[in-house]
């Protein structure tokens, strides 16, 4: 079977795949990368490629630059990807890490690279000067985890895996849920996550209704590739208004990337091509 005949899914990554120097291969080597970057900084107002690649003034992990720097990578591969293979790779469905949403409605045709360029700037603006808190990876499932969050008013930010939940709060409220895990569970060993706040919980509700201007004035377009929703875990409906509903949800609710997973793969996906 040709793999242009197979179901493919293609996924995007989220904030915290970034990397100094990340792109700076592709533009040397391909000239469509280039491009990418060109338009890029031509909506965001400032030099993406410089950010990207040399960081002079080290603001490649600050969340309003991190989310405009990850998107333009993201499509600066699947468009040399798109390339190199003669476009002949076509998705059933896309998906994305929180962040890695954006990419894929662009890969997926229903938001323009610079509609999405403009989104995540406000996005990540709103996000890093509204947020509080921090982030805390567990290798422990969602039903063991949340009562203990909980109790230190911290909430789910993520559930990855079965067995990965991600969770959000103050640091000095993460530091007791930390402890009260190390306590309990000897060989479970939290990993503290390096964000400006507790994205995806409620620390992050002043930033989405400021953001709600923004989803709205953005234009989505119908498509036929299936775009999973992290808020769901199912698929955006094809309507805009449901679309920038989820988005906006997206901002303070638990990214379910376990069951963006499980959805996919209920519905027959036989290749994962993998962008980044």
């Amino acid at each position: 079977m040709l793999a242009s005949d197979q179901n493919v899914l293609f996924v995007f990554p989220g904030q915290g795949s970034q990397y100094p120097g990340m792109g700076s291969d592709l533009c040397e080597e391909y000239a469509t990368a280039r491009k990418v970057y060109e338009q890029a900084g031509d909506a965001l107002g400032y030099d993406i490629a410089e950010l990207s690649f040399k960081d002079p003034e080290e603001q490649l992990n600050l969340t309003r630059f991190t989310q405009p720097a990850l998107l333009t990578h993201s499509i600066a591969c699947l468009e040399v990807f798109r390339d190199l293979t003669d476009d002949r790779l076509k998705p059933a469905m896309a998906a994305g890490h929180s962040l890695g949403e954006y990419s894929a409605l662009v890969a997926a045709g229903a938001l323009s690279f610079e509609s999405a360029l403009k989104l995540v700037q406000k996005r990540g603006e709103l996000m890093g000067t509204h947020g509080e808190g921090e982030m805390t990876a567990f290798p422990l499932d969602l039903e063991t985890i949340r009562p203990i969050a909980e109790r230190h008013h911290c909430a789910v930010a993520g559930c990855n895996l079965p067995d990965q939940t991600v969770v959000g709060g103050r640091s000095e409220d993460l530091e007791l849920v930390e402890q009260e895990v190390k306590d309990s569970f000897a060989r479970k060993r939290p990993v503290r996550l390096k964000t400006e706040g507790a994205f995806h919980t409620y620390y992050m509700v002043k930033a989405a209704q400021l953001y709600r201007s923004a989803l709205e004035a953005a234009e989505f377009d119908l498509s036929d590739v299936r775009v999973l929703s992290n808020f769901t875990g199912g698929y955006h409906e094809s309507d805009p208004v449901d679309i920038r509903a989820r988005l906006f949800f997206q901002l303070f609710h638990p990214v379910l990337w376990h069951s963006n997973l499980q959805t996919a793969l209920g519905d027959g996906i036989q290749t994962v091509s993998y962008t980044h």
